[in-house]
């Protein structure tokens, strides 16, 4: 596994956080998604970042769609070269890729939502937080992958062992929106739930976590897991549940490549 570089990671860290300094210069609001999202509301247990080898590897912003015309010149004047061929597809209406050559690393702007396998909507929440999205949208952002990876995991583990949920979005994990996104949508929901269970059972694989930072964090899903279970369910939700995993329940997501 590829070993973490600190001045690297320190270089990637302060441009992320230029990016919004920067977009707010020119009325852009930019906010963080992502590791370095996580890095940046967890100062207590960013150490653990290092220690679970978990390594930037991509900028990733979101923004309201009404900006996507400055975006080829915002990223061009900071010497970033558009990747146009996504731009130019029907799914550059969602998502830009930018790639600089000389930093080594690329910018990828999601605007309104996070379309993947599930769809996380930002529309009307970036001004909760800054510089980044908030907890809550971390968390459905980290566990609506389907096929969750380790990296999500070791950033999933990080946050909520610095955040405990609650009702609320400052510095809380706010389990009552999550609850209210997830019980219209049983398919997102399964996906959630299933992906929380897996964190959960993955806490004892790290040897950088003590016994007690695995029983916070284990305490926090199940309280989590609680408040989504309890959330009284739509008509909607309630018929996509009585079919199950025999139809698809997500999107088949295709990878874009710089």
């Amino acid at each position: 596994m590829e070993a973490v570089d600190p001045e690297r990671e320190a270089r990637f860290y302060n441009e992320a956080l230029n990016i919004v300094k920067w977009g707010e210069e020119v009325g852009i609001p930019f906010r963080l998604l992502g590791a370095i999202a996580v890095n940046y509301h967890c100062p207590q247990h960013r150490y653990l970042h290092e220690k679970m080898e978990r390594i930037f590897t991509d900028i990733d912003v979101v923004t309201y769609s009404k900006h996507r015309p400055q975006m080829k010149k915002f990223f061009t004047d900071l010497g970033y070269t558009p990747q146009e061929r996504l731009i130019a597809s029907p799914a550059g209406q969602h998502r830009h890729i930018y790639w600089s050559e000389e930093k080594g690393w690329q910018v990828d702007v999601f605007f309104d939502a996070l379309h993947m396998c599930h769809k996380v909507d930002f529309r009307g929440r970036l001004e909760l937080d800054s510089p980044t999205i908030t907890l809550a949208d971390i968390i459905l952002e980290k566990m609506q992958i389907v096929e969750i990876n380790l990296k999500d995991i070791k950033d999933t583990i990080i946050l909520l062992l610095e955040h405990d949920v609650g009702d609320r979005e400052e510095e809380t994990v706010n389990g009552v929106y999550i609850s209210k996104v997830l019980s219209d949508d049983w398919g997102y929901y399964y996906t959630v739930t299933t992906n929380l269970k897996k964190v959960r059972a993955f806490l004892g694989e790290f040897d950088a976590l003590t016994e007690e930072n695995r029983e916070v964090v284990s305490a926090r899903i199940d309280r989590l897991l609680t408040m989504i279970e309890e959330a009284p369910k739509s008509f909607k939700w309630k018929a996509r549940a009585r079919i199950g995993t025999k139809a698809k329940w997500y999107n088949v997501v295709e990878e874009v490549y710089r």
